[in-house]
């Protein structure tokens, strides 16, 4: 039965709260802390788990007052309204009971790289930077450009930008992909609609502590930036070029004047991405043939196509269409596609862990 399944999480819940006040924790800092991170990420389930159960209770024990002939009415009304909420309670601690993805907290790296369609696959980068800016600034979300490579033709070959806030990878991991566009180009004199692709990247920013990368693995070239930035930036050797041998990973950033903050700036997304490549070789044992490899990083999988023409916005991995894209691109309303992605992912996480 649903109901026996939540006993553990209130048993474990408890047990927390008793051993936060026992001496030995308190004087165990790191203990401390876990099990105030274990403590708060049970409660919301708990506390939909204890109404659960005494909703439950309760409509036991008017179903049983039904024959009653003093008290059979009121518990036919009181039936009336308690019944249909265990299954809307039942589908939400469903949701909860799903193990929580460890990244899902943290700022992530957003890297937009141009793909085919030359000119127009740069400039199509810059729409959708601009599109996950308004997205990121609607959710009071903190955007830092990184790193950012210009397109000849205007938009940007390459940008990477770290974006903070509450949720941010929770949501945006499920932009990982190649995203293909469709649309008459400016420079078009004919009308004719072509079909270029950028790829997105959606890497968790990781602590020092959660990847150790030893310095003998890392190679370090230093070279003169290239295109703007200024002066200074173009005549010395400030741009900074960083491999991870053991990987092959490289991370170049040029966009500072100082050689020792384009270092520091290369250094956090090196750790990222040795970071993401470790976590997507788990993923791959692990998941085996998921229908949505969600936050996999895997950036050769076509996963969107945004249909100017038509105002069309299709998500493939979930079959979703949407007549809505300048919506979606000039106010960043992308919770329009997310949303659905995460019920989908939601849906598939409760389908496989029996709920």
């Amino acid at each position: 039965m649903f109901k026996e399944k939540l006993q553990p999480f209130i048993d474990r819940h408890e047990e927390i709260n008793r051993l936060l006040s026992s001496p030995e924790i308190a004087g165990d800092v790191k203990k401390m802390t876990e099990l105030s991170k274990e403590q708060s990420s049970l409660a919301p389930l708990v506390e939909k788990a204890r109404e659960y159960l005494e909703i439950s209770e309760a409509i036991e024990e008017n179903k049983a007052m039904l024959s009653d002939p003093e008290f059979g009415e009121l518990a036919k009304e009181e039936l009336a309204e308690l019944e249909p909420k265990l299954p809307k309670l039942e589908e939400e601690i469903k949701v909860l009971m799903i193990p929580k993805d460890p990244n899902d907290d943290k700022n992530i790296y957003l890297e937009l790289r141009a793909g085919a369609g030359g000119d127009e696959s740069a400039l199509f980068v810059e729409d959708m930077f601009k599109m996950y800016l308004r997205f990121a600034e609607r959710q009071g979300w903190k955007v830092e450009i990184v790193s950012s490579s210009e397109g000849t033709a205007g938009g940007y070959k390459e940008l990477i930008a770290l974006i903070k806030g509450e949720g941010v990878y929770s949501k945006l991991k499920y932009e990982a992909g190649t995203h293909r566009v469709q649309r008459v180009p400016a420079t078009e004199t004919q009308g004719r609609v072509h079909t270029s692709a950028i790829t997105v990247a959606v890497i968790p920013e990781v602590e020092d502590v959660e990847v150790d990368i030893k310095p003998s693995d890392i190679k370090m070239d230093v070279y003169r930036s290239s295109g703007c930035g200024g002066q200074s930036v173009n005549t010395t050797d400030s741009a900074v070029r960083l491999t991870h041998l053991p990987t092959g990973i490289v991370v170049a950033i040029q966009d500072e004047k100082s050689q020792h903050k384009n270092r520091d700036k290369a250094m956090k997304v090196l750790k990222a991405r040795v970071y993401e490549a470790m976590m997507r070789e788990q993923l791959e044992e692990t998941a085996g043939q998921r229908k949505l490899q969600v936050g996999s990083g895997d950036r050769s999988e076509k996963i969107r196509t945004y249909n100017y023409p038509q105002n069309r916005l299709t998500d493939h991995r979930i079959g979703l269409t949407l007549y809505a894209l300048d919506d979606v691109m000039n106010n960043g309303t992308l919770e329009l596609v997310i949303d659905p992605l995460i019920a989908h992912a939601q849906a598939e996480a409760i389908q496989e862990a029996g709920l």
